[in-house]
């Protein structure tokens, strides 16, 4: 009996949220040196579920299958409220503490708080980051920094660990009676996803390395090929942590732009953690008082890739199909809809939230605001995109917008990118523009004005 007790009081739970994976995970390192036996749970929080669409949901639904297959069938999924959930599981199994990768973005800090407020003794190790937001300060004053720039040296200077050791032998508690709720999320028709899981991750990094990583900073912006990580979804899941990436990075200028992407994730991160109003909220508050035109017809037009801007609609296009947009495709439809159609960020912002399966909440508020200007280190209010001149540019034989858009396929890649002009340009049903981007980008610019001079 005493033996037993032991035993059992040995036992700890390790409580996965955004951190999908075996290596490189300092909480199931703590968790296993807590005791003999680990209980690995993931908990379907209703309030999260609500707020996710469908894509990303069965993206979830396969990473928590590809985890609990690492785990060999120990995983414990549970759906309910993340406090009673763990409440009853440290009954049931006798359980002294609850292991988490920390979390800073407004809802999960105040989740976690509310355990603690509950009596759950939570031990925080690691974070989704390769530095945790509040980290990275100015040496001067303490403050956090609002430029990115120096944000970035000042990162790279605090430095990161190495990536924690995969442990050999996990000691799973395999689920007893109850604890195998896995949802049964299914694809919308139509859409497909990348392979979700750790081994996915893994993989698709070694083809990056391999492929693309020392081509990155000159193909990086192409839309049409394979030029850059697709790792973003992987990440936002903790199926592969940043720090295995940074390990693997030289000091070459191809090296070096990739290693800059992952600090402005972390950059979001930090300007989140410290201003956490700005999930839904202007950074810079003038930006408020600009008139806004209503969500009507032509933001349906830029939801479903109608806009008669190709390069728009393509970008728009993808990411309904599949759930993923290519980061350069990213900026220009976002400028599309603040300063060619004159909505506000946010509209578009809770698009993406629904769409995206890489949506993480700190890097998509703060991408917006970074191309509507109104973000930390914006890029100027007046710094317009050209939907034109970024197609001809980025997917300058339009391949890109052939993928997509078949409307266009029949087009030469110099028709394609402004059909309006060819004689063929809406023989096959294409939609004609629904702005004329010279005439609103003067208007954005008017607009402009009227805050600058109250």
């Amino acid at each position: 009996m005493i033996e037993s007790a032991m035993v059992k009081a040995a036992r700890s739970i390790l409580w996965f949220r955004r951190d999908l994976r075996l290596s490189d995970n300092p909480a199931l390192l703590a968790a296993i040196d807590a005791g003999t036996e680990i209980v690995p749970v993931f908990i379907l929080d209703k309030s999260l579920i609500k707020t996710a669409g469908s894509k990303r949901l069965a993206y979830l639904g396969q990473s928590l299958r590809a985890l609990d297959e690492s785990l060999d069938g120990a995983l414990h999924v549970i759906s309910g409220n993340y406090i009673a959930v763990l409440k009853e599981l440290m009954q049931k199994y006798n359980a002294t503490s609850v292991h988490v990768c920390a979390e800073y973005e407004p809802y999960g800090a105040a989740r976690d708080q509310k355990c603690e407020d509950a009596g759950i003794p939570l031990v925080r190790s690691g974070s989704p980051y390769a530095v945790a937001p509040g980290r990275v300060r100015k040496p001067s004053d303490g403050t956090p920094y609002r430029v990115y720039t120096p944000f970035y040296k000042a990162w790279c200077a605090h430095g990161w660990r190495a990536p924690a050791v995969t442990p050999k032998v996990i000691p799973s508690i395999k689920p007893e009676g109850f604890g195998r709720e896995f949802p049964e999320w299914t694809l919308p028709e139509g859409t497909q996803l990348t392979e979700a899981g750790e081994k996915a991750a893994l993989k698709r990094f070694k083809y990056f390395q391999a492929n693309a990583l020392d081509s990155y900073d000159e193909d990086r912006n192409f839309s049409a090929i394979d030029g850059t990580s697709k790792l973003s979804a992987h990440l936002k899941w903790g199926e592969i942590h940043p720090r295995t990436l940074l390990a693997q990075l030289g000091e070459s200028k191809a090296h070096d732009v990739f290693r800059k992407e992952i600090a402005w994730r972390e950059f979001y991160a930090d300007v989140l953690f410290h201003n956490p109003h700005t999930e839904h909220d202007y950074y810079a508050p003038k930006f408020a008082q600009m008139r806004y035109d209503k969500p009507e017809e032509k933001f349906v037009a830029w939801c479903e890739g109608r806009t008669g801007y190709p390069f728009v609609d393509a970008a728009m296009r993808q990411m309904l199909h599949e759930g993923w947009m290519h980061n350069r495709t990213r900026m220009v439809v976002a400028s599309f809809l603040v300063k060619d159609l004159h909505i506000e960020w946010q509209h578009g912002a809770n698009f993406f939230m629904e769409h995206l399966v890489d949506f993480d909440v700190a890097s998509n508020s703060h991408g917006w605001q970074w191309t509507a200007g109104c973000g930390t280190d914006a890029s100027p209010y007046y710094r317009i995109f050209n939907p034109i001149e970024q197609g001809k540019r980025f997917d300058a034989n339009g391949d890109y917008i052939r993928k997509y858009v078949p409307e266009l396929a029949h087009l030469s890649a110099d028709e394609i990118h402004e059909p309006w002009l060819a004689a063929q340009g809406y023989a096959q049903g294409y939609a004609v523009r629904i702005v004329d981007h010279a005439t609103e980008r003067l208007e954005s610019l008017a607009r402009l004005q009227e805050i600058k001079s109250t």
